[in-house]
């Protein structure tokens, strides 16, 4: 007998059995419709609220295979990248789907260094924020602002408007983050110095103070530019979908962007990092921890175990093993933080303990990131910026994907419906006296 590739599906509500096409080892939930009881049903549909289980869309950019703790950006190992590359050669290789040459590289640079200023007026609107509001709020405010400033933005099909776009964006990108930084602790802002690195650069239009040159320790700038590597992209989660969900309507990258930034905004996809120190400090100290891992086990105590753990991964997310020895990096600059040798030790434990292994509990990205931030001296509420900023590149490449796919639909998701039946319209009068019958009055 000759294997087909079909999926064979008996109804047992009618005895009929259909041939579903298994396509890249996949089944197409449309061809699910035909699977009927009436001729007039709908058909057939999956439901699947949190997409768990369900593909959106094709892509070429980022590959994860979670039991195996791999994560690739267009075939090459995030550890590799986050060894040789820098982030600007990463988000061309994201962009354009390869490495540049030298010469690709240097006008990719260049592009992205002549579009960092922006506009004045967009500064004024900044200022308008109360002084302290969220920066993740203005961030996400401003961004979205942005596309009233490039109205041609909106030529979504237009390769070389797209192209610009994306170049704004990123250039932007940490301008306006150093900018809502330096609105929330009160200082004057800092504009761009295009003579450094796009790190370097960022760093000192948060840091620098008067008049003169801010200079940026190679250590701390490689390692904020390693973060910057992994952060870059993850598939498609939470705030990715939002991109191209946005972006299937054909909304500019600027509307686009915004979406996903408020997506990251939730506590669920962008504060991790930040409940990983909450945790580490409520802690304490080492010897504390053993009685924290009971609490964590005790199903009635309502403690978690923050940063560990993945709905994609089941294995060591290959970026915490990277940021782990980052750590230690920026540490021999800044001082060691205390909190580093509860981290460890916890880790240390966790990873021996059955009730963790069994479950494939393994610390992620934001295990140890939390704790490097804080060394740089970024507030706790700046963190999710600083996971925004790198992360515009990944969505954009996502975004520029979905666009140029052909046959491109809007997002349209189907529901199950639990509401009323069909009823018909009753007066006041005709209200009141039903909810008195009912009432039995």
């Amino acid at each position: 007998m000759v294997a087909k590739d079909t999926l064979s599906v008996t109804d047992n509500r009618t005895g009929k059995n259909y041939e579903i096409p298994i396509v890249g080892e996949n089944i197409r939930a449309i061809d699910l419709r035909q699977i009927k009881v009436k001729p007039d049903d709908f058909g057939m549909m999956t439901y699947d609220p949190a997409y768990t289980n369900t593909a959106s869309c094709e892509s070429a950019v980022t590959f994860i295979d979670g039991d195996k703790g791999i994560l690739e950006y267009r075939g090459y190992p995030i550890e590799q990248l986050a060894e040789k590359s820098t982030f600007l050669e990463v988000a061309y290789l994201l962009l354009k789907g390869d490495l540049p040459n030298d010469a690709q590289i240097d006008e990719f640079t260049h592009q992205v260094t002549t579009h960092t200023f922006v506009h004045e007026n967009i500064k004024k609107f900044m200022e308008g924020f109360r002084y302290d509001a969220h920066p993740m709020g203005i961030l996400l405010s401003t961004v979205g602002a942005l596309s009233t400033f490039y109205p041609d933005a909106k030529d979504v099909h237009d390769e070389r408007s797209r192209e610009i776009q994306i170049y704004r964006l990123i250039a932007k990108m940490p301008t306006i983050a150093a900018f809502t930084y330096r609105h929330f602790v009160g200082l004057p802002y800092v504009y761009p110095d295009n003579g450094l690195s796009y790190v370097a650069n960022f760093l000192q239009m948060i840091r620098k103070i008067a008049l003169g040159k801010y200079s940026v320790d190679p250590i701390l700038e490689r390692a904020l530019d390693v973060l910057f590597i992994l952060h870059a992209d993850h598939e498609q989660n939470c705030s990715t979908t939002a991109m191209r969900v946005v972006g299937s309507s054909h909304a500019d990258p600027f509307s686009a962007t915004a979406a996903a930034i408020a997506a990251l905004y939730g506590p669920l996809h962008g504060g991790a990092n930040e409940a990983v120190l909450k945790m580490l400090a409520e802690i304490g100290s080492k010897d504390s921890i053993p009685e924290y891992i009971r609490k964590v086990k005790d199903k009635n105590s309502g403690v978690k175990l923050m940063g560990f753990g993945h709905r994609v991964y089941k294995n060591y997310d290959p970026r915490a093993k990277v940021i782990k020895t980052l750590a230690h990096q920026v540490f021999s600059v800044t001082g060691k933080n205390p909190l580093i040798e509860i981290a460890t030790e916890l880790e240390r434990i966790a990873l021996e303990d059955d009730y963790f292994v069994e479950r494939k509990l393994y610390p992620n990205v934001d295990f140890y990131s939390g704790l490097i931030y804080e060394a740089l001296g970024f507030r706790k509420d700046f963190f999710t910026v600083l996971f925004a900023i790198p992360r515009t590149v990944g969505w954009l490449a996502q975004w520029q994907e979905l666009i140029t796919e052909p046959g491109q639909k809007i997002a349209r998701p189907r529901q199950v419906f639990t509401g009323s039946p069909r009823r018909d319209y009753k007066t006041t009068n005709e209200r009141v006296g039903q909810e008195l019958k009912r009432m039995k009055v």
